[in-house]
């Protein structure tokens, strides 16, 4: 009898174990997350860049205006001082000179805590290149960054200058085929005012993202227009990739 009850008493005790379980379950809250907004402003050294206006000048003593800048930003991370990241999912995104809205990045769900880098890559993965879904930023058919044979351009910037041949460049950065492999991923470090970046509920910061396009005429190659006025991937497409992979940086961070 003694056993009997024992028994009765140790199924009654696992189903009310297991249904205790399943109510704490249906408790559990969702993981916190939150937003980062990134604002990109792209200038010329110290100088807000203007197309078609003003005139900027090169590390190499050249100057120029800027009639086009369009470049493709993929694959945002921010990364924990642990060493592990948080991924933004189908990130592609078009930053156009002429459209103020596209130089604002919203990252959203991104789970909460205090991250301490950003990492992205200047252009387009080959396997989206080659055949992935071409919509949004992606889209071919509403923007003249793709060509067939050599998949998207990662940055254009064309100008006008009296050093360059016809008074004209043209750079279109493409590739991703050895040896002239031009995507290039960057990871950019907070100011030394900033020790992270917060997320959590209820708060977007603001990380001030600037682009110096200076740098993509100096740095490992020094670029002279009276050499090269018309790129398209290739060799001096690589030149300038090694170069504007440091064109990047966080300014400042606010709303933290």
């Amino acid at each position: 009898m003694n056993l009997l009850r024992r028994t009765a008493f140790l199924i009654a005790a696992a189903s009310l174990t297991t249904l205790v379980g399943c109510d704490d379950n249906k408790d559990d809250p969702k993981p916190k997350t939150g937003e980062l907004e990134l604002h990109v402003e792209n200038v010329a050294g110290t100088a807000s860049l203007a197309l078609n206006a003003g005139s900027y000048t090169t590390a190499q003593g050249e100057t120029f205006s800027v009639t086009t800048l369009k470049y493709y930003l993929s694959g945002f991370k921010l990364n924990r001082a642990d060493g592990t990241s948080w991924a933004e999912p189908d990130s592609y995104h078009l930053l156009d000179q002429r459209v103020a809205a596209s130089q604002h990045i919203e990252l959203k769900d991104i789970p909460a805590g205090d991250y301490t880098s950003l990492t992205f890559t200047i252009g387009v993965d080959s396997a989206t290149s080659v055949g992935g879904v071409r919509t949004g930023a992606l889209d071919v058919a509403n923007n003249d960054m793709y060509w067939e044979w050599e998949g998207y351009t990662y940055l254009r910037l064309n100008g006008k200058s009296a050093k360059a041949a016809g008074g004209e460049f043209f750079f279109d950065v493409m590739g991703y085929r050895r040896p002239y492999n031009n995507l290039r991923t960057v990871t950019l470090r907070l100011p030394a005012s900033t020790s992270a970046i917060h997320i959590g509920e209820g708060k977007t910061p603001e990380a001030h993202v600037k682009a110096d396009i200076l740098k993509v005429f100096s740095g490992a190659s020094a670029i002279w227009l009276t050499q090269t006025s018309f790129v398209s991937g290739g060799a001096d497409g690589k030149r300038l990739a090694d170069n504007y992979a440091n064109m990047f940086s966080i300014d400042h961070v606010h709303g933290n």
